[in-house]
């Protein structure tokens, strides 16, 4: 899961200290520091002369720094950043120690030599601020111990100048090269720095057991920006999300810049779940649209494999409509896994609701929805829109949806069979990620060949968000859809990014207005304007319209009056298999709802929808 703590800018976190400044690298300098001053001090105190000082107080110095040079090599990459500033302050109070009690003066003043250890272990690891402190504080020690020798004040100057040197200059080179793993436009870690955090995480993750999730993010459209606006204002865009992202991050939590507009987000200790609510938390930080691939690490995996399954999920979004998260999962969920043996075994169930014409004095049924109905086992909560995620997030959409294709096709044209005059449009809905697949249309223009069932009279629906994605595939599909007569419906209308310029140039034909707006019509309160909009829209686009979710006479009674031609809802059918609707037709003669009545003649079954409907436009919508 996330960490929790104190959230900081990882901006400043990686130009204030050096991007060596890993757990893994920290422990084993720091801790092969201590074993060799350890050691050093153990030998020159068993074998240097003289009887001055304390001996075993020396040796006693020597050993605990062997020890803590052992700890930190053991334990030392599960340890808090802040705990080597501990380790690095210790060290220079043993080395105090050490050279004061040392037997003879000579073997004091080379073992102070040792501040040089820390010195440079500062230099490496910390804030010019934190160097600071430890190398005035390694100077400071000298410049009293050294002298309390009975040498000269100045015998300590050369010793304490040469630690505050040494610490400069690998303070200096160090950031020189910790600057080629950051980006300077957005002060990140650039793509070479981030592959370098992901080798030390994954290699903490093996060694630990705990989670690792990698994210890749990609701004939307941005080379719009750069080409109507400028490079300069793309560069401020650039750095206005890594600021904005930085800030929401924990501290163990690493974000760079891996090249162009994409980012990439690594999360130690981390859940897939997890990840994806922390990504849809910073897309919805900032203004600027951006799709997100999330996947996590299994143990044996290679830093390349994991961003490779990042980056097809990033592609997923992409193709899917942009502005969105797909997760490229490493280990199929349960569901997944019952959802493939049902599609490989054709046990899914198709169900459909009627679609009914509003416009004679009976609501008769013009068409019907093809509508996908599963109880899981290992979730029997999922929902419809749960269940086509998982199946988009585990690569099974494709197969999915032509399983619900071919046996809607299959019913319907059982319905056709049943009722003589039945011009029954059939409205089956897309997935985005299927719409981009290259062969898609000639897979539907197949499965037409193959069930007898008219293209004419099958309708697609796909959101409008994902009519709105800019993929030249599923565009050139919804065209050559068009041109073997299937229409195209845009579904859920009014919910995505609506645009009159957009909407009277896509490949359209059918309209559904959401079932929010329709939600909206009450009997306390005026009927919303937009909806007499949208009407009218329809008809000046010659585009059909229905309206969906109608619960209630009431908003049927205000749909019919706003000019709506078409409704589907619980207030006319809930959905049925194909042989209850059948059977439920017959009964009703080809009626449904709160329009059958007693003395309703006999139509001989289902009517088609007159042609002139809704401005003229071409057969119904499903």
């Amino acid at each position: 899961m996330r960490g929790i703590g104190s959230r900081g800018d990882t901006r400043t976190r990686v130009r204030a200290a050096s991007a060596l400044a890993t757990a893994m690298v920290m422990a084993r300098t720091t801790g092969a520091f201590y074993v060799m001053g350890g050691v050093l001090g153990l030998v020159l105190t068993a074998v240097a002369p003289g009887n001055e000082g304390n001996r075993p107080l020396v040796g006693a110095a020597a050993f605990v720094a062997l020890l803590l040079g052992i700890s930190l090599l053991i334990w030392g990459p599960r340890l808090p950043h802040s705990v080597h500033h501990s380790y690095v302050a210790t060290a220079t109070v043993l080395v105090t120690v050490a050279v004061h009690w040392f037997p003879n003066t000579v073997g004091a003043i080379s073992l102070a030599a040792f501040y040089v250890f820390v010195a440079c272990d500062a230099a490496i690891f910390f804030s010019w601020r934190w160097l600071g402190g430890h190398i005035a504080f390694a100077i400071a020690c000298c410049l009293w111990v050294v002298p309390s020798r009975g040498l000269p004040w100045w015998s300590g100057i050369i010793p304490a100048g040469i630690t505050f040197g040494i610490g400069i200059v690998v303070g200096i080179l160090t950031r020189m090269a910790s600057d080629a793993d950051i980006d300077v436009l957005t002060g990140l870690l650039n793509r070479r720095g981030f592959d370098r955090a992901l080798s030390n995480a994954i290699a903490h993750a093996t060694r630990t057991g705990q989670g690792l999730a990698l994210v890749l993010v990609d701004l939307d459209r941005f080379q719009k920006i750069n080409d109507h606006l400028g490079h300069r204002a793309g560069d401020a865009v650039l750095r206005r999300v890594a600021d904005s992202w930085s800030k929401l991050l924990a501290p163990e939590q690493r974000l760079a810049r891996y090249g162009g507009d994409a980012f990439a987000l690594l999360l130690p200790g981390t859940t897939e779940q997890a990840a994806i609510l922390l990504t849809e938390e910073l897309r919805a930080a900032v203004t600027t649209g951006c799709s997100a691939g999330v996947t996590s690490w299994q143990p044996g995996e290679s830093g390349s494999l994991l961003v490779s399954r990042a980056d097809v999920g990033l592609y997923r979004a992409k193709q899917a409509g942009r502005n969105r998260t797909v997760l490229e999962s490493s280990r199929q969920l349960p569901l997944a896994v019952e959802l493939r043996e049902a599609i490989d075994r054709g046990t899914l169930d198709v169900q459909y609701q009627p679609i009914v014409s509003l416009t004679e004095g009976a609501t008769r049924a013009v068409g019907v929805e093809a509508l996908l109905r599963w109880s899981s086992h290992a979730q029997p909560d999922v929902t419809t829109e749960g269940l086509i995620r998982v199946a988009e997030e585990y690569d099974l959409i494709s197969d999915l949806d032509e399983l619900v294709l071919r046996r809607a096709c299959a019913d319907a044209a059982r319905l056709q069979e049943t009722f003589a005059q039945l011009d029954l449009t059939l409205n089956v809905n897309v997935s985005g990620l299927e719409l981009a697949e290259t062969e898609y249309a000639d897979r539907v223009s197949g499965i037409l060949a193959e069930t007898g069932w008219p293209a004419e009279q099958l309708v697609l629906e796909v959101t409008e968000s994902e009519l709105a994605a800019e993929s030249e595939t599923a565009i050139a599909n919804l065209h050559k859809l068009r041109e073997f007569g299937v229409r195209i419906a845009i579904d859920d209308f009014g919910t995505g990014y609506s645009s009159l310029s957009r909407l009277a140039t896509l490949p359209s034909d059918i309209l559904k207005v959401d079932q929010s707006f329709v939600a909206s019509i009450r009997s306390d309160s005026p009927a919303p304007p937009l909806l007499g909009v949208i009407a009218a829209l329809s008809k000046s686009l010659d585009l059909q319209v229905i309206a969906e979710g109608v619960e209630t006479d009431y908003q049927a009674a205000v749909l019919t009056e706003l000019g709506f031609a078409l409704a589907q809802g619980y207030h006319y059918s809930d959905s049925h298999p194909v042989s209850e609707l059948i059977n439920d037709l017959n009964d009703r003669h080809g009626l449904v709802g709160a329009a059958v009545s007693e003395g309703e003649p006999s139509t001989n079954g289902w009517i088609p929808l007159d042609n002139s409907l809704d401005g003229g436009a071409p057969g119904v919508q499903g």
